[in-house]
């Protein structure tokens, strides 16, 4: 939920956090591997991340598995990385929910396979109880195209006169977002050295804080993850206000 754009706040550590997980295949490629190879490294390093986030207080971690953009990419990576995300679900899935993480995943499943999507409903329904780390796993998302699906939802709702347009507001449409359920982001982390957004989490990160670090995903360990949050500790969130 937004928070009150205000009110000044200073806080000792992110509640929710957002990675852009970037440079797998950058990173196989250095050690003369197959970009899969890089994603499998890259897959990995999520347990690590969603464990520090207990230590750390970080109640929500929402993580870019998989652009709408990503299809582009060769048949062989991308049936490769369907592939992983079965295989990571089908393993991790009883590990997560002994750890009391919750597991939800956004995106727009239309275009994914019936034995992915049964997967992720699987997960999703067996750590729906759950009340420690809420994981967020954006697969087959994009900003523009989760506004879109959100808007034709909204007009619906006012073609068949279940909402006014009078009424209609920027609270509205969050109402509608496949992260409605969630708070925006208050650090949005991009590793690899790219300093761009790409397409993520566009209205929810509206007022959020920004890291763009030369480290490689692979290469993300809790410790940097540490350092980020203190130093969003130390920043001063006025979401437009000013000190009087």
């Amino acid at each position: 939920m937004p928070k009150d754009p205000d009110t000044p706040q200073r806080t000792d550590g992110p509640r929710h956090v957002a990675i852009i997980m970037d440079g797998n295949g950058r990173w196989a490629q250095a050690r003369g591997r197959p970009r899969l190879f890089g994603h499998h490294a890259g897959a990995k390093r999520v347990r690590e991340v969603v464990e520090a986030c207990k230590d750390l207080g970080i109640r929500y971690l929402t993580i870019f598995a998989f652009s709408t953009e990503n299809w582009k990419r060769t048949q062989v990576e991308v049936a490769g990385l369907m592939n992983l995300f079965r295989r990571y679900i089908s393993k991790e899935m009883r590990a997560l929910h002994d750890e009391n993480v919750r597991v939800r995943f956004i995106g727009d499943r239309v275009r994914l396979d019936q034995k992915l999507i049964t997967l992720m409903d699987d997960l999703e329904e067996l750590t729906a109880g759950n009340d420690g780390v809420n994981l967020t796993i954006a697969l087959n998302y994009g900003g523009r195209d989760e506004v879109a699906r959100a808007t034709r939802r909204l007009a619906e709702d006012v073609a068949e006169g279940k909402l006014d347009p009078l009424n209609v507001d920027e609270e509205t449409l969050p109402r509608y977002l496949d992260t409605r359920v969630l708070p925006d982001p208050d650090l949005v982390i991009r590793t690899s050295g790219e300093a761009r957004i790409s397409n993520f989490l566009l209205w929810q990160s509206a007022y959020a804080e920004y890291e763009f670090i030369d480290t490689l995903w692979p290469d993300f360990s809790a410790e940097e993850l540490a350092r980020l949050c203190r130093s969003y500790g130390r920043r001063d969130r006025r979401f437009g206000a000013v000190k009087v």
